[in-house]
């Protein structure tokens, strides 16, 4: 339990139902040491991890922008006091009212992949300026998002050439690691891709002002399929960003501005899920063995989605002392998914569990709200409640 906070478990231990909470004061720690590691570095949050009016002004206060992937995104950007210039339209997914709606909003700043859809920022957001958001092979990520975005770099220096003489400024490049990116070499490899396309594009007299390193940054809180701690090389991977910086703005031009999109890196350790235990049970395999099943009223579908690739460390505050046995985790709802999948270790919990003890869910604060559904099953949202947070 070390990167949860005193507010965090008292808030957990005070709630009575389930819910979600955020510790404002830890997001505001984490932001302020990733500007100590990273003081070149603007923050754009990625909303996407955690679409909270509460956190989005926190860090507002704090200075940070957002990235964001929807006119409702930048509407709430903006609706929670973050200024519009510091707001990235990071999707590179967008229709043609997308894009003039975010247009409208006051966003000059788009992301890019192809000549289509810089052709359509052309005509609804004139004048705006382009990222063009770089593939990489998202080796090394629990989740590599190396098939829907980005563009070789051929095609960035064809998309960046062509942005002038459709009236665009062409800004900056932009990568994206892979969702909790496990690995310094991703970094580095990303680096030397924006190093090459730089170079191609200073000879074409292309002088770009900005490099978006994007996200991918770690939380720490994570454990394994098999229940052991995750423990990304966080100290190296900012050493190699460090070093990317410096080597970039040496060759191409001290003007160059850095920003990063973390989004679970600021809060997934510094929101925990208050659950419950619907049942634990003991049943029989087809192979006669006998196993146990933990049922949580939370899940795959309120609160837990990404259990198919991660285990959350679990604590229950009723049974300090108990024996305790395997089980199988899994949520309240008729739906086989809704379960760590084959494959997973098993978790050890209490064996004098009974329905309604109080479970906790640590390390839970990104994407517990994002990925919710509005009630498969019958099975309501969490609500959320925030603790903490101090004045900018």
């Amino acid at each position: 339990m070390t990167h949860e906070s005193a507010p965090l478990l008292s808030a957990l231990a005070g709630a009575t139902e389930d819910r979600i909470v955020f510790d404002l004061t830890g997001i505001e720690h984490r932001y302020d040491t990733l500007r100590r590691e990273l003081p070149d570095v603007a923050v754009r949050f990625a909303m996407k991890a955690c679409p909270v009016d509460e956190v989005l002004a926190c860090l507002a206060g704090k200075g940070a922008g957002v990235d964001g992937a929807s006119p409702r995104e930048l509407e709430q950007a903006l609706r929670a006091g973050v200024p519009v210039g510091r707001i990235h339209y990071g999707n590179t997914v967008k229709s043609d009212r997308d894009i003039a709606d975010a247009h409208r909003l006051g966003v000059r700043d788009f992301a890019t992949d192809s000549i289509e859809d810089l052709a359509a920022i052309a005509v609804h957001a004139p004048g705006a300026r382009v990222f063009c958001r770089l593939a990489t092979s998202g080796e090394g990520a629990l989740w590599g998002l190396s098939d829907k975005f980005g563009c070789t770099p051929a095609d960035a220096v064809h998309i960046l050439q062509a942005a002038p003489e459709k009236g665009l400024t062409p800004s900056g490049l932009s990568v994206h690691v892979g969702s909790q990116q496990m690995t310094a070499d991703a970094w580095y490899s990303a680096v030397e891709c924006l190093a090459d396309v730089l170079s191609a594009l200073d000879r074409r007299g292309i002088v770009l002002d900005h490099v978006n390193l994007g996200g991918g940054l770690p939380a720490l809180g994570y454990l394994d399929r098999h229940g052991m701690p995750l423990d990304p090389p966080l100290d190296k991977i900012l050493a190699v960003i460090r070093e990317g910086i410096r080597r970039l703005r040496k060759v191409h031009g001290e003007h160059l501005e850095f920003v990063m999109e973390p989004g679970r890196h600021l809060v997934a350790d510094h929101g925990a899920i208050r659950a419950h235990v619907a049942r634990l049970a003991e049943r029989r395999r087809p192979d006669g063995e006998r196993q146990y099943w933990l049922y949580l009223s939370c899940g795959k579908f309120n609160g837990l989605y990404e259990m198919d690739a991660l285990q959350y460390p679990l604590v229950f505050p009723t049974h300090p002392d108990a024996e305790y046995v395997p089980a199988v985790v899994a949520g309240p709802t008729c739906d086989s998914d809704d379960a760590y999948p084959q494959g997973h270790g098993l978790v050890h919990v209490p064996r004098d569990l009974a329905s309604g003890d109080p479970a906790w869910v640590l390390s839970s604060g990104a994407y517990a709200i994002s990925y919710t559904t509005r009630g498969f099953n019958g099975f309501a949202p969490l609500p959320y409640t925030c603790t903490g947070g101090g004045r900018p």
